[in-house]
């Protein structure tokens, strides 16, 4: 159990330090730019990064989501994504929120670790798959600042 709770908060910290690199590579002028009208924009990808690692500190801390459906859901959570208009409230709400990710995972029981999850979007999956969630999800946003960057002519790796 320690190995994997190790695991996890090492994935959680790693992901955010990867996304926050990449992010510091998209200039001021591009942090609203976006490349086509419905598409995210870098700053509105990172406040969804950031948003979402308190939403897996806790889901982690309680064991399952809050009572809403996902219209619900993902209409808050859009709300909350425009209410963050700047870089620095991005990476001030990213690193408190990894904290509280690592907090959750230090109070993770064995008996949580093996609990299943039932999901808003129809399906169960363990908790330990949430877990690891965060480290991962921020990896994969990373990923899409790296391929809009690429959009705006910057070709160059950002590792």
């Amino acid at each position: 159990m320690e190995d994997m709770i190790t695991s996890c908060k090492q994935n959680a910290v790693r992901g955010m330090e990867r996304f926050l690199k990449t992010l510091s590579f998209v200039p001021d002028d591009k942090l609203t730019w976006s490349p086509s009208p419905t598409a995210k924009t870098p700053l509105r990808i990172a406040a969804h990064t950031a948003l979402m690692a308190g939403n897996f500190a806790q889901l982690i801390r309680h064991g399952k989501f809050p009572p809403m459906d996902m219209a619900q859901l993902f209409a808050a959570l859009n709300a909350a994504e425009e209410a963050i208009t700047t870089r620095e409230a991005v990476i001030e709400l990213f690193k408190k929120n990894t904290d509280d990710v690592l907090a959750a995972l230090d109070t993770a029981t064995p008996e949580q670790i093996a609990s299943t999850v039932e999901t808003p979007f129809g399906f169960s999956a363990p908790m330990a798959m949430f877990m690891s969630a965060p480290g991962i999800h921020a990896q994969n946003h990373a990923a899409q600042i790296d391929y809009l960057q690429t959009c705006w002519g910057d070709q160059d790796p950002h590792f």
